[in-house]
Parts: C-alpha cells; structure tokens; sequence
C-alpha cells in the first residue's frame, strides 16, 4: 500500500472515530439531562470529562447547549471549551 493511500486510510478512520465519539459523548450528555429530570442513575462527571477528552468534546459542548445542561457548573463552562482547544492545537500540530 502507498504512503498516500495509508494517510488516506488513516484520515478516514481517525474522521469516523472523532464521529463516533462526539455521537457518544452527546449521548452522555442528553442521557445524564434525561436522569436528571428523573431523578435517575446520573453519569459521573468524570465520564462525562473523559469522553470529551478522548475526541468526544464537540459533542459534549453540542449536549451542553442544545440541552441545557451542565450550563451553570464552571467546570464545564470552562473545562469542555478547553478541551477542544488543546485537541485542535494537537490536531493542527499533527497534520
């Protein structure tokens, strides 16, 4: 296989796993919002931390907004957006 076609393989795979993980993480999100209201097993916020940081962090700032939740708690007000930053910069530094 050529050296393009690699890279090309591995762009795709890495696309379809920030995918995947950002549908998880916003999943969390709007789950954890649904127990809420419930009163319900709630999702740990360091799960919720530790999809975001392992690509899922667009969708859990998505699950923050569309469904208001974690909005008042400056932990992730401030942590989620930090996290996609260190991600871009990683990612623009890679490529």
């Amino acid at each position: 296989m050529a050296a393009k076609e690699r890279a090309s393989r591995l762009m795709k795979l890495f696309i379809a796993y920030i995918l995947v993980m950002n549908l998880i993480a916003y999943g969390a999100m709007a789950y954890d919002k649904s127990q809420a209201r419930k009163h319900g097993r709630r999702v740990p916020e360091r799960t919720l931390f530790i999809l975001a940081a392992i690509g899922g962090s667009i969708g859990a700032i998505s699950g923050m907004r569309i469904k208001r939740h974690k909005t008042k708690h400056p932990s992730f007000v401030i942590g989620m957006p930090v996290i996609l930053i260190v991600q871009a910069v990683l990612v623009y530094r890679l490529v």
